[in-house]
């Protein structure tokens, strides 16, 4: 939970202004009357309750009670307010206006155990608030995922789990331990999640949000407070992509000296991990720290893994009104890679593995030192400086089509890239009341600088884990490349939340983006004869400066007749840079166009959500994307390899809708007793509008399944908790053609359907006081499916998904 002091609608009291003018305190006074609902929350022993968090489902807004327990805030009807605080129960009551001080009264919980805190979460909302701290999200469709409520495989990130209420997300599934991240959706190519903006605590956390925005490091969920997805129509304020945000937020420090948390999974293929933490809150100073560490042998022949990832979150709280916070992560893996496989193969055997000497090696370095200041309650700044010193490596063999088994000998392909960025943002959010409703304005601006390098030329003939260069023994090895990446950011950006009734906001707002990205460098060809006689060797020297400004506008809409119900809307501008994988990387299933170029578009949805009688939570909607110059794939029969371009002009649109019935609290008063069931049903239809590419205008857009159904029941009776879902995914095409495939297809597998299936999974926890079992089977039906398509790395072919797994954990917290 964020405990911050002041937020939305809070006033200090009479007695503050005492040191004002009888004038002003006349004048104040008067305001108030009749036009205030103001009071003072205790606990049974009458004790005021300092800090506790209160939410307006009448506004959407949140504020805390100060130090003394007293709030207060402007409204002219009456207002149903949600009291909160750890350890004691929410309480949910409806106030009207007055000039008398109400007294709230809140009950302290008695028995802790893991059913009734999860019940008492009300703040685990499945929407952002409208204002948070020095975000505007009102009109937006946004998504919570509050980790703490979740019975799922936490230990491995499993994503279909852990996304599950997210809807419409499509999902690349790979046999890693959840190490990365892959998710798209509305025909965004989920290929480790690289349109959506990634965050951590609200700093970038991608190999560079322009030139190359894939995510290769992922928090661990065992460390994670919530994830916080925002559609694409926030594009404003965390920058111009299609896909929108997904903020990872990690766990906050605990409220006493120092707590400890360990856990411990085993599973199928030899998993292993550990995820242990230490947190805690000394006066001003609070920090919280883990190291995770994973290994497994996958469910394939050379599929090996081992990571280990360090946090350290440190705060320090100079005022009630400034606070500064220092973030440091480490993430490294190596992976060894058992390649794709044909569609022939897959379906005769997809346990099977022909790659024995690919590998991959990721490290991560992140940094950010976060400052936020209130200057009034009304008004908050917040600065974030933010670097990330990284490199990735991927060894292996490319040059042969997934039919054609690895000889063994032949020198591997080795492709280095380093990644060294580093921003800086800064916001500004200033509350004021506009015809007697509290509207905002936010201004805020981003600097990002970054200098990335790739270098790729022939690896050794071993078989390790070897990443050196070794073109002098291989002088002859095609395609080597040397390239630097400079790229330069800058953005503004600004919002009005104007609040033109109690139930009505409109939000419009602007984005000014200075975009110049480069590429300086060679690349290096040369073709041999069947003799091995040189008969081309060739260098191309390039030194590509681009330039671009964009103005982007959007709007959102906010209506909500009632606290428990809200229809939203909006339409926002967005654009994507062609990133270096687009233009120069060698991957010989794959041809780039040199003309490539950016992509421009527009995000749009409209919807209703709220919640029925505390019982049904709903959130359906309607959305549009509209793509001018869609960078995809098409497949080339003649050459058997798929060329990357602006395939034409594309629209993806369908109907999303997330449906959670709390069944206990429907038919049964016992609170021990818990159950929901719920279904996350996505439909999409897609169409290339138009296309200068032979037989695209019409085809549907690759990634787009027509139908995207999840769902799931949870039931808990005390300290037992269980979970069951099932996921349905109908077919898909992997690239503009939509050519159809062949299950007989023996030689490459990158093109072709990824075929309709469905998985299910079952997980189950029991919490016995200190200590916690978890429990779960993934795929309990031993399901043999994919979904993807790999042109490269870790392919080039199918990329199977895991069968049956079980996994058992083991915490204890003190």
């Amino acid at each position: 939970m964020n405990h911050s002091k002041a937020k939305t609608g809070y006033f200090p009291s009479k007695i503050q202004f005492g040191v004002f003018s009888i004038l002003l305190l006349f004048s104040v006074t008067v305001t108030f009357a009749q036009n205030t609902i103001s009071g003072t929350i205790i606990n049974p022993e009458g004790k005021p309750l300092p800090n506790v968090e209160i939410y307006n489902k009448t506004s959407g807004q949140s504020f805390s009670a100060n130090a003394k327990g007293a709030f207060n805030l402007k409204a002219t009807t009456p207002q149903t307010l949600v009291f909160y605080i750890q350890d004691y129960e929410v309480l949910e009551q409806t106030i009207s206006p007055s000039d008398t001080p109400v007294t709230i009264t809140l009950q302290k919980v008695i028995a802790l155990d893991e059913v009734l805190i999860q019940k008492e979460k009300f703040f685990a909302l499945n929407k952002l608030k409208d204002i948070d701290g020095t975000t505007i999200n009102a009109g937006r469709k946004s998504e919570v995922i509050s980790i703490e409520k979740l019975t799922v495989n936490k230990a491995t990130n499993n994503a279909r789990q852990v996304y599950a209420q997210v809807v419409g997300l499509t999902i690349n599934e790979n046999s890693d331990g959840g190490l990365q991240l892959s998710i798209g959706g509305r025909g965004l190519n989920p290929n480790r999640t690289a349109n959506f903006n990634t965050r951590q605590n609200g700093y970038d956390i991608s190999a560079d949000v322009l030139g190359y925005p894939e995510s290769y490091y992922t928090p661990p969920v065992e460390g994670l407070e919530e994830i916080q997805v925002i559609r694409g129509a926030a594009a404003l304020q965390y920058g111009t992509q299609f896909g929108g945000l997904v903020n990872f937020k990690m766990k906050s420090p605990a409220v006493k000296p120092m707590e400890v948390l360990s856990r411990t999974t085993a599973g199928s293929y030899n998993l292993l991990t550990n995820f242990t933490s230490l947190s805690g809150t000394k006066g001003k100073f609070s920090y919280y720290t883990y190291f995770n560490y994973k290994q497994g042998d996958g469910f394939r022949p050379n599929s090996a893994f081992n990571s280990r990832n360090f946090f350290i979150n440190l705060n320090y709280q100079f005022t009630a009104k400034t606070s500064v916070h220092f973030d440091y992560t480490l993430f490294d893996y190596l992976a060894q890679q058992p390649g794709g496989l044909t569609d022939k193969a897959f379906h005769e055997d997809m346990f099977q593995s022909n790659r024995a000497r690919n590998w991959f090696d990721v490290n991560w370095n992140l940094f950010a030192l976060r400052l936020n200041h209130k200057f009034t309650e009304r008004a908050r700044f917040s600065l974030q400086l933010f670097g990330l010193d990284a490199s990735r490596q991927a060894l292996g063999l490319l040059s042969k089509a997934a039919g054609t088994p690895d000889d063994g000998v032949s020198e591997r392909n080795l492709l280095k890239g380093d990644f060294k960025n580093w921003g800086a943002e800064a916001r500004f959010l200033q509350q004021y009341t506009l015809k007697g409703n509290i509207s905002a304005f936010l201004i805020g601006a981003k600097y990002y600088q970054a200098r990335n390098t790739a270098v790729q030329g022939a690896g050794s003939s071993g078989s390790g884990a070897d990443f050196k260069f070794y073109n002098d023994e291989f002088p002859n090895y095609p395609n080597q490349l040397n390239y630097t990446y400079p790229n330069l950011n800058f953005a503004l950006f600004a919002e009005n939340m104007f609040r033109l009734s109690p139930s009505f906001t409109l939000t419009p707002g602007v984005r000014i983006e200075k975009i110049r990205t480069e590429a300086e460098g060679y690349t290096r060809k040369t073709n041999v004869d069947q003799a091995g006689n040189i008969i081309l060797d060739e260098i191309i020297n390039e030194n590509v400066v681009k330039d671009r400004n964009l103005i982007l506008f959007g709007i959102g809409a906010s209506y909500k007749p009632s606290a428990s119900i809200e229809y939203y809307g909006n339409v926002s501008q967005n654009y994507r840079s062609i990133t270096y994988s687009d233009i120069a990387v060698y991957n010989p299933s794959l041809i780039i166009d040199p003309n490539i170029t950016d992509e421009k578009g527009f995000t749009s949805d409209i919807g209703v959500r709220g919640k029925l009688n505390n019982k049904l939570s709903f959130d359906s909607s309607i959305f549009g994307l509209l793509y001018n110059d869609k960078i995809g794939e098409y497949y080339v029969a003649q050459t058997d390899k798929r060329n990357r371009t602006n395939i034409g002009t594309a629209i993806t649109y369908g109907f999303e809708t997330l449906l959670d019935w709390n069944i206990g609290k429907t038919f049964f008063e016992n609170n021990e007793f818990t159950w929901n069931i719920f279904t996350n049903t996505a439909i999409t239809g897609s169409k290339y509008l138009k296309s200068k590419i032979n037989s695209v205008e019409g085809n549907e857009v690759e990634f787009v399944p027509l139908l995207n159904l999840k769902a799931g029941t949870g039931f808990g009776y005390k300290s037992f908790l269980c979970s069951l879902q099932i996921t349905h995914l109908s077919s898909q095409f992997s690239e503009a053609t939509n050519d159809p495939g062949s299950e007989l297809d023996d030689t490459s597998g990158i093109y072709g359907k990824i075929p309709s299936y469905y998985v299910a999974d079952f997980s189950a926890s029991y919490q016995w006081k200190m200590f916690k079992l978890e429990a779960g089977i993934n795929n309990f039906t031993n399901n043999y499916y994919f979904t993807r398509r790999a042109t490269g790395y870790p392919g080039p072919g199918i990329i199977p998904s895991d069968p049956r797994t079980f996994y058992t954990t083991l915490q204890f917290k003190f």
